[in-house]
């Protein structure tokens, strides 16, 4: 099912208190969650200014109840307003808007130009199933922009048993030894790629731990067209 969204006038100190999949709350979580909305209750009684308390879950707290897993208490002290949104893969009109905003978010986290998606890796996108909903797609998007390669930031896509449509097919003829190079290039971006992400693209920590010259990472990084990245 979707992500239910509960609010509640309930709170204190004009704050929000923002749970995510309660549902997974355990029983000792559960309890205290009730002693803190008894004593925000309280609290209001008192003339303290009010808050909320907003709730998400991607389970059927009704399902939880009647498997003895979900307070009934909580459930009726958390379900004010209920907002109940379809998975991602039954709204997929809203993955264009969505890609947009978390490619400008994780451009502007790593401080990268923000990427323009192929049309075919917008297609992969637009054709993906989402078992994990939004997060996943932020994710996925994330990797994208972190490792500047449509290709490795899809990978995990692909690890998931998610067969990617083929690019546009490229020359034929090409020997073993090109096929070689060509093999061997992409898997030095790839391990690059994965150790400037770790070190916040700091070129001298990456160098390090790549037992490469500052210098020659930069080449590198050169040839790559990667030179314009975050200063390290």
């Amino acid at each position: 099912m979707g992500s239910n969204g509960s609010g509640s006038h309930h709170g204190w100190n004009g704050g929000t208190l923002y749970l995510d999949e309660v549902a997974d709350l355990d029983p000792a979580c559960q309890s205290a969650v009730l002693e803190y909305l008894a004593a925000g209750e309280a609290a209001q009684r008192g003339s303290a200014p009010s808050g909320r308390i907003i709730c998400s879950t991607t389970q059927n707290l009704e399902e939880r109840i009647r498997a003895g897993k979900f307070r009934e208490e909580l459930y009726f002290r958390i379900n004010g307003v209920g907002l109940r949104l379809p998975p991602m893969r039954h709204r997929k009109e809203d993955i264009p808007t969505l890609l947009e905003f978390f490619l400008r978010k994780s451009a502007a986290y790593f401080g990268r130009p923000q990427p323009v998606l192929s049309p075919w890796a917008t297609r992969v996108l637009q054709e993906y199933a989402w078992p994990g909903n939004v997060r996943e797609l932020e994710n996925v998007v994330r990797n994208i922009v972190a490792l500047g390669d449509e290709e490795l930031g899809l990978a995990d896509l692909q690890r998931a048993g998610h067969a990617l449509p083929p690019r546009d097919a490229g020359p034929t003829g090409t020997s073993l030894k090109e096929a070689s190079r060509a093999a061997s290039r992409r898997a030095e971006r790839e391990l690059m790629l994965k150790v400037l992400t770790r070190t916040r693209w700091n070129r001298k920590m990456a160098s390090k731990e790549l037992q490469i010259s500052y210098k020659a990472l930069l080449y590198k990084l050169k040839n790559l067209g990667l030179e314009d990245t975050a200063e390290s």
